[in-house]
């Protein structure tokens, strides 16, 4: 039994995690469904050639992660920065081509697919190109940096047929696919409300990465950072931070709401919210970045034929005071329930409403004279004989996939066997971008201090009064 059926298999084997709890397992089907791609026997022509496109910290990780899928050889790599290029042939062999021109890489034949892990601001222009030359993408979100450009990108996927998955993991989560299930049974009623956090307490964090001592423009390819000609002169904090800028990146909106939002699209089937607002504010992190720090956003999702009208909270903070390793919380809540997640994990908390009104307790009753009190107490009886010793709350059920479960390779996983096969990718460029585009309307709202109305269908802003 290979290593990843024995691992998989620990997700079936149910065990208590406390008294009175139930623990979900993942049925044998869904086991089998995601290890069958994994131990195929891959043949020589089906082999996939992948480039990658930024090897910084995503791109460095996401290297080791889909290599760890059979069949996926790393054949070429492309960053701005030679040190990067340097160390890639130090981890991968110096067979490896590297270069700092991303469209010399998306030129070679023996290329089947790229993993895009550039700064924001590039994502839609490469993916583009890639898929103009017939290269399967398989790109980190948000995808694209500005509300305007996600239909390009659609569009050309369209066109041209190729592969395009983006590169938010919570969509092949084995998580959130069985907590999907629960939901769809019913087990918190009807959905209402989604709190949703992302909170860090570090420099790292925060986005204050190391950078190394020889940067300077012999080692970057400074102009080539940049979409359009310009003169700014050579900066390592706007290079090496980029996430900082809104220039390049999208903030802690695109960075890390959209992750958020793809888990909620994924288990709720939504295609987004109607209104958008946002505030926020750079209260601690005065590092020369011009997004926030802070930033809190609520969300309109209405009625659909996929769910009914719920309100969605997202917040993160770069400076939480709470805890020093990053936290996503995220938090589902029903009329007869509440789903509470954790990294890699979930508990259902169920909580029905009484069949039979309440009485006594944090109640004006006995604001009343005794006599009164005792009248209504006489006909709240007789009316409910079987109101006392109602307990209508169920114990809790607990999913938790174990130590050492990664996402990240089960999206690997699902984006190469479409590349393989031609099936529909977990999460398409219009997947993609519906969970991205309320995030960048984020910041139009914190920016231009206005509510944004958004047409989650046709996927446009919406004008006043329309």
């Amino acid at each position: 039994m290979s290593s990843r059926r024995k691992f998989l298999k620990q997700l079936g084997a149910a065990s208590l995690i406390a008294p009175l709890t139930s623990y979900a397992s993942v049925s044998e089907e869904e086991i089998e469904k995601r290890i069958i791609p994994y131990e195929r026997t891959i043949s020589a022509v089906d082999n996939i050639n992948v480039g990658i496109i930024g090897f910084g910290i995503m791109g460095s990780r996401n290297a080791k992660t889909m290599l760890e899928v059979p069949g996926v050889k790393l054949v070429a790599v492309c960053d701005l920065y030679k040190g990067r290029l340097e160390r890639a042939k130090e981890l991968y062999g110096q067979q490896l081509f590297t270069t700092q021109s991303y469209e010399e890489l998306l030129h070679r034949s023996d290329i089947d697919a790229v993993v895009v892990c550039t700064s924001d601001q590039w994502h839609d222009k490469i993916s583009i190109d890639a898929m103009r030359k017939r290269k399967a993408v398989y790109c980190e979100k948000p995808v694209v940096h500005q509300l305007n450009q996600g239909w390009n990108v659609i569009n050309v996927q369209k066109q041209t047929g190729v592969v395009l998955q983006v590169g938010s993991q919570r969509v092949s989560s084995i998580v959130y696919s069985e907590a999907k299930k629960f939901y769809r049974a019913g087990e918190i009623g009807q959905l209402n409300c989604i709190e949703a956090s992302f909170d860090r307490h570090t420099a790292l964090g925060a986005w204050q990465y190391t950078m190394p001592m020889d940067a300077n423009t012999e080692s970057v390819a400074w102009k080539k950072y940049f979409k359009s000609p310009t003169s700014l002169s050579f900066d390592a904090k706007r290079f090496f931070w980029w996430r900082n800028y809104k220039e390049y990146g999208t903030g802690v909106a695109g960075d890390l709401f959209v992750h958020l939002l793809s888990g909620i699209h994924f288990l709720t089937d939504s295609k987004g919210p109607s209104k958008i607002f946002a505030t926020g504010d750079l209260s601690y992190w005065k590092d020369g970045r011009n997004v926030p720090d802070v930033m809190t956003g609520v969300m309109e999702y209405a009625a659909a034929k996929e769910h009914p009208a719920f309100q969605v909270l997202l917040k993160v903070n770069l400076a939480s005071g709470a805890e020093k390793v990053e936290s996503g919380k995220v938090k589902f809540y029903g009329t007869e329930g509440m789903i509470d997640f954790g990294w890699n994990d979930f508990t259902i908390y169920r909580n029905k409403f009484s069949k039979h009104p309440n009485i006594g307790g944090w109640d004006a009753l006995d604001t009343y004279p005794e006599a009164v009190q005792r009248e209504i107490m006489r006909n709240y009886k007789q009316k409910y004989p079987n109101a006392e010793g109602l307990s209508v709350d169920a114990s809790p059920i607990r999913f938790m996939a174990p130590p050492g479960y990664d996402d990240r390779l089960d999206h690997f996983i699902n984006f190469f066997e479409s590349v393989r096969n031609g099936k529909p990718v977990v999460e398409d460029a219009t997947f993609g971008f519906r969970a991205a585009a309320p995030c960048l309307a984020c910041n139009e709202s914190y920016f231009q201090k206005k509510l944004i109305n958004w047409d989650p269908v046709k996927m446009v802003v919406k004008q006043a009064g329309i």
